[in-house]
């Protein structure tokens, strides 16, 4: 178990674990005996390895919602509705903005450039991104697009939504995370029956 210490530490801080952010650590959870394992250490502190429904994803969950972890999840549930609007307004964006047919998925590749390219070339899209890098979740005060997708990007990856393979080369990959963030969204619709956004029935076809 001491040679899964790491691993262990790096979920207990709220790491999301995916075969784009580690794919080493994401075969190894994989494997059930491990989870197990895992799991006889995580007991006491009630906690628990989960993954997304489609398994893109581990991550841990509590095994009992007791008072304290119900404060804790809620604290967490804020945060994650306060970013889920401009976030689904960031994955709409991309996926006109670079014709795609479906929302973004793990694994997803999206190259800076490019998607500056199009964006430029389209007033209607510049108009949006300006809207929506002046939120509160990326507070960009540039008025120059290239500006605004630089820290649009930034922050999306400081949230664990992508990955940057490598520092010095302006292109991302959708990580798992973005899979936790889409059962949310559906859960909202489907559990709470509640639209996304009434005045953004699109966003709500994505799913």
């Amino acid at each position: 178990m001491i040679e899964n210490g790491p691993l262990l530490e790096r979920l207990l801080e709220g790491e999301f674990i995916c075969a784009v952010t580690d794919e080493h650590s994401f075969h190894k959870l994989q494997n059930e005996q491990l989870v197990e394992d895992l799991n006889h250490f995580l007991r006491p502190l009630n906690r628990r390895v989960a993954k997304s429904e489609d398994g893109a994803v581990y991550f841990l969950a509590y095994c009992d919602l007791n008072q304290q972890a119900r404060q804790q999840l809620s604290q967490q549930f804020n945060a994650t509705v306060q970013s889920l609007l401009p976030m689904l307004e960031w994955m709409q964006l991309v996926q006109e903005a670079m014709g795609r047919d479906g929302a973004l998925s793990a694994g997803d590749t999206i190259k800076l450039q490019d998607f500056e390219s199009k964006v430029v070339d389209n007033q209607s899209l510049i108009q949006r991104l300006g809207q929506l890098s002046s939120d509160k979740l990326f507070k960009s005060t540039s008025d120059k697009s290239d500006m605004q997708i630089k820290q649009v990007f930034k922050r999306i990856k400081e949230l664990g939504y992508l990955y940057q393979p490598h520092k010095d080369r302006l292109f991302y990959i959708v990580t798992g995370k973005v899979e936790q963030l889409i059962e949310l969204v559906r859960f909202i619709k489907d559990e709470e029956n509640v639209p996304i956004d009434e005045h953004t029935p699109e966003q709500e076809a994505m799913f």
